[in-house]
């Protein structure tokens, strides 16, 4: 992983619930919604904020097949770094959204619109992802409480409904910033004492480890 200043450190995204500075150390983690091979959830159902990468459902070959013409005809404009997206057994998708990053707003409202068929017959969205798997979590807890630990009381611990981007890890919580933000030391020395946690964080947030976790 790259030092902290140059492309940040995995940390851990703006929750609803306050800062706790006391935390096990073998985090519990909440079952994720509509996992399992019961889920019954079909491939166009939506959950209420319209991801259909966090909702269980069609984990066959033809979805799989669906996913990667997609993500060939994007390749095919304007991205050709873009890797397949990552089809979970229980059906959940995550996508190579930090790919995407280095396209400016018509570029990637090009690709979009071009390959939309294709994308609509996948039933996936581009920039979403499914919900981080209990091993993310666990490990994105240890993160935060390293971090926590050293200088970042209001670091809090991720949860099924964090944000996160494949490689890189759970997204920076802004309230968890000092004064001065990424250029202040305490920042910096606290992402140097956890940098064996946050590196285990964006590994296992590889889509690789994504499709096995």
């Amino acid at each position: 992983m790259k030092r902290f200043r140059a492309a940040g450190a995995a940390a851990i995204v703006l929750l609803s619930m306050g800062a706790c500075s006391s935390h096990p150390s073998t985090p519990s983690v909440p079952r994720l919604a509509n996992s399992g091979a019961g889920a019954s959830a079909g491939a166009g159902a939506q959950r209420e904020d319209d991801n259909p990468n966090a909702v269980a459902g069609d984990a066959g070959a033809g979805r799989r097949a669906k996913l990667h013409d997609a993500a060939q005809c994007i390749r095919e404009h304007g991205a050709p770094n873009y890797q397949d997206p990552v089809l979970t057994p229980d059906g959940y998708v995550y996508t190579d959204d930090v790919s995407l990053r280095s396209l400016d707003g018509p570029q990637l409202d090009a690709a979009t619109n071009a390959c939309q068929a294709l994308i609509h017959a996948a039933n996936f969205a581009i920039r979403d992802q499914g919900p981080p798997p209990p091993t993310l979590i666990q490990l994105g807890v240890k993160s935060a409480q390293c971090m926590r630990a050293h200088g970042l009381p209001n670091y809090k611990d991720p949860t099924v409904n964090s944000h996160f981007s494949p490689g890189k890890g759970f997204s920076l919580d802004p309230e968890a910033l000092p004064p001065g933000g990424k250029q202040n030391p305490i920042l910096q020395r606290a992402a140097e004492a956890c940098r064996s946690f946050l590196d285990a964080e964006a590994a296992q947030s590889s889509l690789g480890n994504l499709g096995h976790a």
